[in-house]
């Protein structure tokens, strides 16, 4: 039986005032009684085609922050805007042709249409659906579960990967760097060019009582790198001192988050950013993320570096598709 998608709840609600208590968050987690009003630092925002700077700048950012928004990426606006066109409007396709590409939990992957991916202690839902699917490598690509509507776009996703290759990279070699390794170590370590990229579209429908609900709760990123395209809705939230802080929207910039992955590799030197995403009241917000991650038969772990009598591993070792599961299923690690 399918689940019904929250964009379906949605259109279907008679009052703009109230939701389905099952959207309805612990007092502890409601934006509304938990967002940082007061004045913030704001998220770093660097400039990957500043040459002198940008490995300190990341280092530093993924030290403190967790993450950092990228700006001069290279990646032609015309790419981006084309990227967020056929994701929108899959999502404005008609309920019964999105449910063709509805995730199969069977299956054991994740890809495909959906709604709620993790399980909540509280019985408690998410305000939002998504789609997800491989980008990269070729081998881990179905094309099955890309929409065939609308007809562009699989072009526009493959021309967006294409960038997103060359940029991953850079930020993998500048983590490395900062932490006085080879600049390839970081990429070796997560598999080279057998890294996985896996594509989110986060859809979060307009919602009565935004204060009230989430539309992704908090977490960290499985992945080792995210890379995300938002849209000019905002949304986004961190937990920095911990305060829930909006990130303000910065045109034309991507989102990198630092992922589980990243953090268990520097034994803890780099940090995986604890986020969440808020709703709003009168339009739909979306967002791209791209989840850059090892295969899952790959094991990771502390980087030898970084262990020592002084300094013993904070994280275990295991293989990625392991650690995964028992995030998922909120399985201790």
């Amino acid at each position: 039986m399918a689940q019904v998608k929250v964009q379906a709840i949605a259109s279907m609600l008679h009052s703009k005032d109230t939701i389905p208590p099952e959207f309805v968050r612990v007092e502890d987690e409601q934006p509304g009684a938990t967002t940082y009003r007061g004045p913030a630092p704001a998220v770093p925002v660097i400039d990957l085609a500043d040459t002198d700077r940008v490995v300190d700048a990341i280092a530093d950012a993924s030290r403190e922050w967790g993450i950092f928004q990228l700006v001069n990426h290279g990646i032609p606006a015309a790419v981006i805007g084309e990227l967020q066109r056929v994701g929108r409007e899959f999502f404005e396709l008609p309920q019964e042709e999105k449910e063709s590409y509805a995730a199969d939990p069977r299956s054991g992957s994740i890809e495909g249409y959906g709604t709620q991916i993790q399980k909540d202690p509280n019985g408690k839902k998410a305000w939002g659906d998504y789609l997800f699917h491989n980008v990269w490598p070729p081998s881990r690509i179905n094309h099955g579960m890309w929409p065939r509507q609308p007809s562009s776009y699989r072009e526009a996703n493959e021309e967006y990967t294409k960038y997103l290759l060359g940029i991953l990279d850079k930020i993998l070699d500048s983590l490395s760097l900062g932490l006085g390794l080879e600049g390839s170590a970081l990429k070796k370590a997560l598999g080279g060019e057998e890294m996985d990229m896996l594509l989110k579209i986060n859809y979060y429908p307009p919602c009565p009582r935004p204060d009230l609900a989430l539309g992704v709760v908090a977490h960290s990123d499985l992945s080792a790198v995210t890379i995300l395209v938002p849209s000019d809705v905002p949304g986004l939230q961190i937990s920095k001192d911990d305060r829930w802080i909006d990130i303000d929207y910065v045109p034309g910039a991507l989102i990198i988050h630092i992922g589980d992955q990243i953090e268990i590799l520097s034994n803890g030197k780099y940090k995986s950013v604890l986020h969440r995403a808020t709703v709003n009241k009168e339009k739909a917000r979306i967002s791209w993320p791209v989840f850059c991650s090892p295969p899952p038969e790959m094991t990771v772990g502390p980087l030898p570096q970084f262990v020592s009598d002084q300094n013993p591993a904070k994280y275990k070792t295991k293989k990625y598709k392991d650690y995964q599961y028992c995030k998922l299923n909120k399985l201790p690690q």
